[in-house]
């Protein structure tokens, strides 16, 4: 609907979706260079095992993974709530992927909390790609929990229908995205 409460043309949808999947393709980008920097970091300085990665904890990142994709779950049973009118069901998926985004990013400050005081540092040759990637992943998060929480709320104020879920089409969106990129660098960080 627009701000007027008419319902949004069929071709304004479409445009707004085709921003969403442009932006994200432009983010995918970005993420592709950050993950290529800490590739070839780890190639080009030897002993990343000893050096860097034997202070990551790996089950507690894949405590913190298994956190972002049951959250990804949650946004789809949002979408297919409010498809199907059911608007309590739509407010109580947001209000879970909201928790379990912050309950992510708790993780992420417990690891790096750890690390700091391991004297792991962000200045150091595998401590700058590493805080740099997960901090820009994090903050992509931190936005999807921002962006979450306005639905939510906007939901309460002018609600979302069967008709009218754009809103919530592109938050799955970039929420799903914010989640496969989780999964890659966790394999390239924790797991490779």
């Amino acid at each position: 609907m627009s701000s007027s409460g008419e319902t949004i043309p069929i071709p304004q949808r479409e445009n707004t979706k085709l921003a969403m999947w442009v932006f994200l393709g432009g983010e995918a980008v970005f993420f592709v260079a950050l993950i290529l920097v800490l590739i070839l970091t780890r190639l080009t300085n030897g002993d990343y095992q000893g050096a860097f990665r034997s202070h990551l904890s790996i089950p507690i990142i894949a405590g913190n993974t298994f956190i972002l994709v049951t959250s990804s779950y949650f946004v789809v049973r949002a979408l297919e709530a409010i498809q199907n009118g059911n608007s309590s069901g739509l407010r109580n998926n947001l209000a879970l992927v909201i928790i379990l985004g912050l309950l992510f990013l708790g993780g992420q400050a417990y690891e790096w909390t750890g690390l700091f005081t391991e004297g792991v540092s962000y200045t150091s040759t595998y401590g700058t790609p590493f805080f740099t990637v997960t901090g820009i992943h994090g903050t992509h998060v931190f936005v999807g929990v921002i962006w979450a929480l306005f639905l939510l709320i906007g939901h309460w104020r002018k609600p979302f229908t069967s008709d009218n879920h754009l809103g919530i089409e592109n938050f799955g969106l970039y929420w799903h995205f914010v989640d496969v990129v989780w999964i890659v660098l966790f394999t390239v960080i924790y797991l490779i």
